[in-house]
């Protein structure tokens, strides 16, 4: 039972978002700066985020040369730049939200590996620099074999390297410290170990439904809005839409002593991708070896793919090297039958933003933004 001073503070709110993770952080941020004198109530199940937003590599990236060249496949070239694109400005909202500091932001460059039988990869550069060089004003992609040998990379299995110009790195547990930190201090309220039941909407407002341990009954809420910003775990809230979670296993070394490399790697067309962080090598990937064991919501290891992403270590990123490993960890991402969020209006108050498609760091402050643009034109149309 809810005492008068709870039902009267605790309960009602304008607008309600679910997921702490970037997406979400910056649907608050964004809703917040549009409508000050709303109260806005950020919901996470966990104590900390629980998909990928700290559980990723922190790459600031649009996509490698593989990635794209494969996307051009089944998509048009205005698909596929416009995607690029999004990516690219998505990023450039997140650092115009917070300062390089904040994030951990490098302007490292990236690289993408490739083996021999991706080695075709590099006769498609002046392809896809022609698509994005009007949109960059430089160009996308650069040959970068000279730099194999300098990188320490085994010179037989990295047969080839492609300059990426404009990517990046953060620091993903800063970045969500600090967008954190923003929110509260536009007085956005974030609740952790909020699992949402369910939700039912009216013709007034939205009553979300919350697992109240303590009191071992249902803790009911309601809303003008509520936001979906849960990727991969979006499909409990709406059973229909077009998401398959998949799994990103990682790990990080411990230091290791002059390590001839910095910046963000990606090889075999961003299934594998890898950075230096620290003096430790952190590499993630290898989905792409089970995609359906992988196309799980929990967060679980593989052995088979962890013993996978030490045998690139061991045999084409650090040969010859020893090395320990420190940490291992699980995140999920969210994938559909094409590469592009959602972005949507489910109903009149019943809103969401998710599937990233692995490039959360990148889509999702945009991602974010569009939605609320959509709440803003659904409510001043109420007016």
């Amino acid at each position: 039972m809810l005492s008068f001073w709870e039902r009267e503070s605790f309960t009602r709110y304008d607008h309600i978002i679910i997921g702490s993770g970037i997406t979400g952080v910056s649907a608050g941020i964004a809703l917040k700066t549009r409508f000050p004198t709303d109260r806005v109530l950020i919901l996470e199940r966990g104590l900390l985020p629980t998909g990928a937003t700290t559980r990723n590599a922190g790459f600031a990236c649009m996509g490698s040369a593989g990635e794209i060249l494969a996307d051009l496949q089944h998509s048009s070239e205005a698909e596929v730049v416009d995607l690029f694109l999004r990516r690219k400005r998505g990023l450039e909202l997140l650092r115009s939200r917070l300062s390089d500091e904040e994030l951990g932001y490098e302007s490292c460059r990236g690289y993408e590996l490739l083996g021999p039988e991706s080695l075709h990869i590099s006769d498609h550069l002046e392809r896809l620099n022609a698509l994005l060089r009007p949109h960059l004003g430089q160009e996308a992609f650069l040959p970068a074999n000279d730099r194999i040998r300098d990188f320490g990379f085994s010179e037989t299995l990295a047969a080839g390297l492609i300059c990426n110009t404009c990517e990046g790195s953060i620091h993903s547990g800063r970045t969500m410290r600090s967008l954190l930190a923003k929110a509260a201090a536009l007085g956005v309220e974030i609740k952790t170990g909020a699992t949402v039941q369910h939700f039912r909407e009216d013709a007034h407002c939205v009553r979300v439904a919350l697992a109240d341990p303590v009191r071992r009954e249902s803790l009911r809420l309601e809303a003008r809005t509520l936001s979906i910003c849960t990727n991969a775990f979006s499909k409990q809230l709406l059973p229909d839409i077009d998401v398959t979670p998949g799994r990103g296993q990682v790990l990080i070394t411990g230091p290791i002593p002059n390590l001839p490399f910095k910046g963000v790697f990606h090889y075999d067309e961003g299934y594998y991708y890898f950075r230096e962080i620290e003096g430790r090598v952190l590499i993630g990937g290898g989905r792409n070896l089970d995609f359906e064991g992988e196309a799980t919501t929990e967060i679980a290891l593989s052995m088979h793919i962890q013993q996978d992403l030490e045998a690139k270590l061991r045999e084409m990123i650090l040969p010859g090297r020893n090395f320990e490993i420190d940490m291992r960890w699980a995140g999920i991402m969210a994938f559909g039958k094409t590469k592009s969020p959602i972005v949507q209006a489910f109903s009149e108050r019943v809103f969401g933003a998710f599937r990233m498609g692995g490039m959360g760091v990148a889509l999702g402050s945009g991602a974010a933004e569009g939605m609320v643009r959509l709440i803003e034109e659904r409510l001043e149309g109420k007016r």
